[in-house]
């Protein structure tokens, strides 16, 4: 059974980083806006896509969860299992949070100039790739 907390870690963990990275993208989001209020500016309603980008490490995590209880439920080694999860979810969590970070950087510069959305996302892809390598290996090490 202790497999099974593998399956858990790494849905828990992954989604704390999903968290942790919303907020720092969604604080500088909301930081922006309020310059370009104060600036008779008009907000770029664009910033929300830094600040959700973080979120979708849950659902990788998720995928993860769902692949580990069906290799449990298929004879998987449960400490190998356990170990997945952990790694998994500490990995997508990393990548989450410093996605946040690079969304939030996102936000205070297209906040400010208005121009570079297309370089920042790229910046923001870079750091989702790293949760999604993390996920597709994940599934071949089960």
């Amino acid at each position: 059974m202790i497999g099974y907390l593998g399956a858990a870690c790494v849905l828990g963990i992954s989604a704390i980083g999903s968290a942790i990275g919303i907020g720092a993208a969604g604080q500088a989001a909301i930081g922006a806006w309020k310059r370009c209020y104060m600036n008779n500016k008009p907000a770029p309603f664009i910033l929300t896509v830094f600040a959700g980008a973080p979120l979708t490490q849950t659902i990788y995590g998720f995928l993860v969860m769902q692949n580990i209880i069906g290799k449990l439920q298929a004879g998987a080694n449960d400490y190998l299992m356990l170990g997945l999860g952990i790694f998994s979810g500490i990995a997508m969590a990393s990548s989450a949070v410093y996605q946040g970070k690079a969304g939030a950087a996102g936000s205070d510069a297209l906040g400010e100039t208005g121009k570079g959305f297309a370089q920042y996302i790229m910046v923001v892809g870079l750091c989702e790739t790293v949760a999604l390598f993390t996920m597709v290996f994940s599934f071949i090490a089960a």
